[in-house]
């Protein structure tokens, strides 16, 4: 059969209001841009007609904003998941315009296929080449493609010719199977491929073919400031000093490392400390951090969902492909988070929290314990079966009106069973085989900043006794104070003695 070339606007025509829609991508990095943006603009042609238009979205995680963007401002939302980093959803979604439920990303497909939830109606796929027999060679990520082509009624296919097809072979497709009869998922090094490299669908399905010609759109990150290079020299030492030890075996053990300006600086130090080897990465995410650092030979492979770099570092790839080629592999996310492999393969485990409290738990998610950031992404995916977890975050916020630091958590992603190491750019908090006491001590010790070093001490003499030395009635003082006065420093314990 031969493939239906469309334009945008007529492939959009295919959805209709009420739709599930699986999208391709991880990041914004091979997400779909074009028809979601025409999308878009039928649901607002739709509301102007008063009548209803609004869609389920599925992701491989956060996109851009020709797609979480653009729908949101639309309001065509009906539902999204598992997790989005768009300014303009976010607002929608703490306003209660954009229903959301937060997800493990290495959960989606397969909750999909069990049944937990809607069907997809709809699969829109970023492809560099595909065939009329109905394969396609993916772009920069994977995500959840397998899953959703397979499960979807129709398939519309973006052609984006802004990616060479000398990708193919970087991919590997692997669905596993469903329980009762579900098999181990034979990764057993961080090189191993397990599937095919091109993604089979049913060419039956495919309605609409659109060719186009649009960069991801990735900003590079920001370079490392004191801040942000101090907490990644803390953990480049804490590891030498765990290699050191014994702890890591002496050829190292992979690397998993979330996305931002921290993970970047981490990145950097742990290429630049002497004693730390060439490492593997078992991850999400490969940034551009990880490209420069494998052609140092500081990195000598990367395992991920997605290339999240900027276009020059990508067309740099496409161009090396030759070096590249047997350095990378691109996964379906429930295989890249998949807590089987990543308690198989020991990866030591570095993400980003947005607060902790002084018995070692994270939130990863909400500020203030209400408005959603954006998501627990894979996090706890790799936290909770990690060789070593070791969440970093700044000591403070907002010029130092908010501390990193609290009593207890606002909202919890991740208890303290499962946090093993607290990076900031004060120090190293150490968290194993310590009792909550001991915790508490030590993380205001090591890794608060010293303005707030009085202030949690004190609450520590307020508890009412117990294993967990925890007072309840001033546990969120700390809160309550940044909504009245905008500034943590100003609690005062007084009250609750």
């Amino acid at each position: 059969m031969s493939l239906p070339f469309t334009t945008a606007a007529e492939a959009a025509q295919f959805i209709k209001n009420g739709d599930a829609i699986g999208f391709s991508g991880f990041t914004s990095a091979g997400a779909p841009k074009a028809v979601s943006s025409e999308l878009a603009k039928l649901a607002e042609a739709e509301h102007a007609k008063g009548n209803p238009f609004r869609v389920g979205i599925y992701t491989g995680a956060s996109t851009s904003d020709m797609l979480d963007g653009a729908l949101a401002r639309a309001n065509a939302v009906l539902f999204r998941t598992p997790y989005q980093s768009h300014k303009d959803l976010r607002t929608a979604i703490n306003s209660g315009n954009a229903p959301y439920f937060d997800l493990h990303l290495s959960q989606l497909a397969q909750e999909l296929r069990y049944g937990f939830l809607k069907k997809p109606d709809v699969a829109i796929i970023e492809a560099c080449d595909v065939s009329e027999d109905g394969a396609i060679i993916l772009t920069a990520g994977v995500g959840i493609c397998p899953t959703v082509a397979r499960m979807a009624d129709r398939i519309i296919i973006e052609l984006n010719h802004h990616h060479s097809t000398k990708q193919k072979g970087m991919h590997d497709i692997y669905e596993p199977q469903a329980p009762p009869h579900r098999r181990e998922i034979p990764v057993f090094t961080v090189r191993d491929r397990i599937g095919v490299p091109v993604l089979k669908v049913d060419p039956k399905k495919i309605v609409a073919v659109v060719e186009t010609n649009l960069e991801d759109g990735i900003a590079p990150f920001t370079p490392p400031d004191e801040v942000t290079q101090k907490i990644g020299d803390n953990v480049a030492l804490f590891l030498a000093s765990e290699l050191k030890r014994g702890i890591i075996p002496k050829e190292f053990l992979p690397i998993q490392s979330g996305v931002g300006n921290i993970a970047n600086a981490v990145l950097d130090s742990l290429g630049k400390n002497p004693e730390i080897p060439s490492f593997t990465m078992y991850t999400e995410v490969i940034q551009d951090a990880v490209l420069g650092l494998m052609k140092e030979g500081n990195i000598n492979f990367a395992s991920g969902s997605s290339l999240t770099v900027t276009d020059g570092v990508l067309q740099d790839i496409y161009n090396n492909m030759d070096f590249f080629c047997d350095k990378l592999i691109l996964r379906p996310q429930e295989i890249s988070n998949n807590p089987e492999v990543v308690r198989r393969l020991g990866l030591v485990t570095i993400n980003t929290a947005l607060e902790a409290d002084i018995f070692g738990n994270i939130n990863s998610t909400h500020v203030s314990g209400t408005r959603m950031m954006n998501g627990i992404g894979g996090s706890g995916d790799f936290t909770r079966n990690a060789f070593i977890s070791i969440f970093t975050a700044p000591s403070v916020a907002k010029g130092g009106k908010i501390s990193a630091f609290v009593p207890m958590v606002s909202h919890h992603d991740h208890s303290e069973h499962s946090v093993k190491v607290l990076i900031t750019e004060h120090g190293i908090a150490d968290l194993r085989g310590k009792t909550p006491t001991e915790r508490a001590h030590i993380i205001i010790e090591n890794c608060v900043h010293p303005d707030y070093k009085p202030l949690l001490r004190d609450f520590l003499k307020l508890s009412k006794g117990g294993h967990t030395p925890q007072n309840l009635y001033a546990c969120f003082a700390m809160h309550q104070q940044l909504q009245e006065t905008g500034n943590m420093l100003d609690t005062d314990w007084g009250k609750y003695n």
